[in-house]
């Protein structure tokens, strides 16, 4: 027997060419296009196909980089470690101390205080907000709506008094603040005369961020990741230029500029944008020809994106931060906040706050994710869509630079309608159920009821105040808030609809018509009322008429539809609106003979429900 133990692995397989790859795959189609079947038309402006190579990767070169090497795509590090957040509304600073020290004896190694009043903003609340935290050990972030140069000063008093060092951010942006709320509390020129004091107001503590770009703003608007990225630099880039301006160099405004993106559910491409940020900013900054490479790291914090968070059927959120939390420290973040499953709507609770401190640690602690720098690296896929990602981005921050820079572009709508063009597709496509919020406009729980959990001030606290906006602001929204809204009218109703499926004939195709009406009338809130099926349509009517159902879907075959259709209509009269399950070759002599409604897969889910709504006195 022949001794192969020296044998390269797989040697007896010999190579199979693209060429031949796509001879397979052409002659499998049967004759179908190549384009339109298996290549995925993105809406991030570029195409993925099915399938990668190795010489997909010729033309890349940054992949003899190594993590923690220009131009930063494997990492502005040589390790994958990152920061565990927990965010902390400071109501009152010694409670808000409590929590911090509770929170950090549980795996959390980054706190984010975030005050809501100018008063709370002292030195003293400073002593107390920090009283027990060793500073030099936990990331310390800080956000305020206002009273950033005093929240400064009382920090740099704080540690000087206790010879402590600091590493964190303060959450200032004032163009993302002027982004979503239309408005600045002075002038334009004023306000980066201000970030230039807090700039250096912030001096004298190192490792410390006094500069954000919040990237997450467009995440949350629904922008697509492009748009997202794009706008992000530009900002980045608008911050350098204006600052050189204002005479810090650019090493000094770099160095101190961090930027928060949102980490929605696709997947891979969340993965790619990390990487591709990471590029070209350190391009962009190297262009600027600073002192110190190391600037040209771009320090990024992650949080899983509000857009797609639901009020109902809110466990599977904890779904989608999982997802997105991977996606953030695969693509090699610096600090990560999961956003607890029920924070959209109440205030969060011990439960929740711990499974979204326990998603991270079990990445960390039990998947060992922080063991591997750039998992993805070399992946055919993911180098290509990072690439891809880099490219559109690349091209859409040039635009921007064109029409004079970020705030020029805001203050003449053209960022405002890149974003709403996004956010209007991305509705669309909710309202037609070609994108998918699990629980709401697909599959959801016909009995939930959730009016009663609502806290209004946390719905409310998710959206930017734009009274008096000078300019029109991006909208922060979320995707499932048009049939929220829906659904808790149905609530609030005084009597709750009823929808009776009226199964007849061919056993299969009225129970998978059934079975698709019911998900589609309980996405309003209706209350379904299934059959296993009626011998006669007139049987059938008369059964919804005792259930006092207010719509009577006719559930059953095309063939059967020509004559059970009218047979209906005719039976159920003035009592009800009959609805046809599906799209029949019939459908015009249904309309003939009065039936108006029909329901199917490329139905607008929202337009339709909408409509029964309004006819039902709901809306």
């Amino acid at each position: 027997m022949a001794d192969t133990t020296n044998q390269p692995l797989f040697s007896e397989f010999p190579p199979v060419s693209t060429q031949e790859w796509m001879d397979k795959i052409t002659a499998d189609l049967k004759g179908a296009d190549f384009e339109k079947k298996l290549v995925w038309k993105t809406s991030e402006g570029f195409n993925v196909r099915p399938f990668y190579r190795s010489e997909d990767l010729e033309n890349l070169n940054y992949l003899n980089n190594l993590p923690g090497e220009f131009p930063y795509v494997r990492g502005t590090r040589t390790d994958n470690k990152w920061f565990v957040r927990q965010d902390i509304n400071v109501c009152d600073a010694e409670n808000a101390n409590k929590k911090a020290i509770d929170v950090l004896m549980k795996g959390v190694d980054s706190l984010g205080f975030k005050f809501y009043g100018d008063e709370d903003v002292t030195s003293d609340n400073i002593e107390k907000l920090l009283n027990g935290i060793k500073t030099e050990a936990v990331e310390l972030n800080f956000e305020t709506k206002k009273g950033n140069k005093k929240l400064l000063e009382g920090l740099a008093s704080f540690l000087k008094k206790n010879n402590n060092k600091v590493q964190g951010s303060l959450v200032f942006d004032p163009i993302g603040k002027y982004t979503i709320t239309g408005k600045t509390c002075s002038s334009v020129d004023a306000m980066f005369n201000y970030t230039k004091e807090v700039i250096e107001t912030a001096k004298g503590l190192s490792n410390f961020k006094s500069l954000a770009v919040n990237a997450k703003n467009f995440n949350n608007a629904g922008s697509t990741i492009v748009q997202e990225l794009a706008f992000a630099l530009a900002i980045g880039s608008e911050y350098l230029s204006k600052l050189n301006e204002k005479g810090l160099t650019v090493d000094e405004v770099a160095g101190t500029i961090k930027f928060n993106f949102g980490i929605g559910g696709n997947y891979f491409m969340e993965i790619a944008k990390l990487r591709a940020a990471r590029l070209l900013w350190a391009n962009i900054v190297k262009a600027y020809n600073p002192a110190n490479i190391d600037v040209c790291k771009m320090q990024i914090h992650c949080e899983t994106s509000t857009w797609n968070k639901t009020i109902f059927d809110s466990n599977v959120n904890m779904l989608r931060t999982q997802t997105e939390a991977m996606s953030a420290t695969i693509g090699g973040t610096n600090s990560l906040t999961v956003i607890p499953f029920d924070k959209i709507y109440k205030n969060t609770t011990p439960v929740s706050e711990r499974v979204a401190r326990n998603q991270q640690l079990l990445l960390k602690e039990e998947s060992h994710f922080e063991k591997i720098v750039d998992a993805s690296a070399g992946s055919y896929y993911i180098e290509n869509i990072t690439d891809s990602i880099a490219k559109e981005a690349w091209s859409l921050f040039v635009e921007v630079e064109k029409k004079g820079g970020y705030i020029a572009a805001l203050e003449t709508g053209f960022i405002q309608a890149k974003v709403k063009e996004s956010a209007n597709a991305r509705r669309k496509a909710i309202a037609s159920r070609r994108e998918n919020l699990l629980g709401t406009n697909q599959f959801p729980n016909f009995s939930e009821q959730m009016q009663a959990q609502i806290d209004e001030k946390c719905l409310s606290g998710n959206k930017a105040d734009t009274t008096s906006a000078t300019i029109e602001p991006i909208e922060l929204f979320r995707g499932a808030e048009e049939f929220e809204a829906l659904r808790l009218a149905t609530e609030k109703a005084a009597k709750r609809p009823k929808a009776f499926m009226l199964t007849y004939g061919n056993l299969a195709m009225r129970l998978a018509r059934s079975q698709f009406s019911c998900n589609f009338f309980a996405c309003a809130g209706y209350e379904v009322i299934d059959n296993n099926g009626f011998k006669t349509v007139e049987e059938g009517i008369e059964a919804a008429k005792k259930a006092g159902a207010e719509i009577v879907v006719l559930c059953s075959s095309d063939d059967e539809y020509a004559e059970a259709g009218p047979a209906a209509y005719k039976a159920l009269g003035n009592n009800g609106t009959l609805v046809i399950a599906g799209a029949p070759a019939c459908a015009d002599d249904l309309k003939k003979a009065g039936i108006e409604h029909f329901i199917n897969v490329k139905s607008n889910v929202l337009e339709t429900l909408t409509s029964f709504s309004k006819a039902l006195g709901i809306i």
